[in-house]
């Protein structure tokens, strides 16, 4: 259904990324599913595989990118995820099909040695670094990353180009201006001062939804209650039921609403809201 979405409604070519998880055999089937419908990349997630070595998870990597290009993916433990090492990294890098890395430690120690990771892989032409910091989404696009040789006698500065984050999932229209704005700024030019002051907005909302103040237990509910405000779903639930909004956290998306109304993209929401449901055959809100 999201491939024949967009194959309907976007007016130029898009890149379609589909998440693949488990254990290799099941991780292999969904890489070659998500190529017989036209997906382009997988985002790899390997959570399933915690507590295997990293040779392991190499192996198991190396078997998806035999059949689809693959994007990396960097989880914080809070959400299912495991840190790995700057060896694991730079050796994933590495692999010829490997196109990106999704960097979502949330942890700027371990951004940065994948940054260098992939530097020191010799990979930075192949493999694009997007940012799945969602508690530092605007400075992570627009800061460069300086990597120096161990010898210190040379030095690369390479840049984060885009980001997939779960925070996005909401106010995407302010979202997609807001990239397009970093995207406009010519390489080594002046940082406007209100774009930098945007970071500390951006994250303050994202503290809300993504229930920061609880160890981001409710960072699904929390995007799914703003979509289901903007009429976009019926509910918040979860596959889990126990996975709700945290006691607290409708009160923070209340009060970021109120103190950042031009972050929202509910105007534009609205206005389309009755075509998109009416050309989905839908006659009432998605339910999650």
């Amino acid at each position: 259904m999201a491939a024949d979405t967009v194959q309907d409604w976007a007016e130029d070519t898009r890149l379609l990324i589909a998440g693949v998880t488990g254990q290799t055999a099941q991780a292999v089937q969904e890489a070659q599913l998500a190529r017989s419908l036209g997906y382009h990349f997988v985002l790899l997630n390997l959570a399933r595989l915690k507590g295997a070595s990293e040779d392991e998870l190499l192996t198991h990597c190396r078997a998806v990118a035999a059949e689809m290009p693959v994007i990396g993916f960097s989880l914080l433990p809070e959400v299912g995820g495991f840190h790995l090492s700057y060896d694991f990294w730079r050796r994933f890098a590495e692999i010829e099909n490997v196109a990106g890395i999704k960097m979502a430690p949330f942890d700027r120690y371990r951004t940065l040695e994948i940054v260098r990771a992939v530097q020191d892989a010799g990979a930075t032409d192949r493999v694009t670094l997007y940012t799945g910091n969602d508690d530092h989404i605007v400075l992570d696009l627009l800061q460069p990353f300086t990597v120096r040789s161990e010898d210190g006698k040379s030095e690369t500065r390479l840049r984060i180009r885009g980001g997939l984050l779960g925070h996005w999932s909401v106010w995407t229209k302010t979202a997609v201006e807001l990239l397009d704005r970093i995207h406009a700024l010519p390489d080594g030019a002046d940082m406007p001062e209100d774009l930098l002051a945007l970071d500390s907005i951006v994250t303050d909302c994202n503290l809300a939804i993504y229930d920061a103040l609880n160890d981001l237990r409710g960072c699904i509910p929390g995007c799914l209650e703003v979509m289901r405000r903007q009429g976009l779903l019926a509910g918040t639930w979860c596959l889990d039921p126990n996975e709700v909004l945290s006691p607290g956290q409708e009160a923070q998306i209340d009060r970021v609403y109120r103190q950042y109304p031009e972050m929202n993209d509910d105007a534009f929401v609205r206005a389309n809201l009755d075509r998109w449901l009416s050309d989905a055959g839908k006659t009432r809100p998605l339910v999650a």
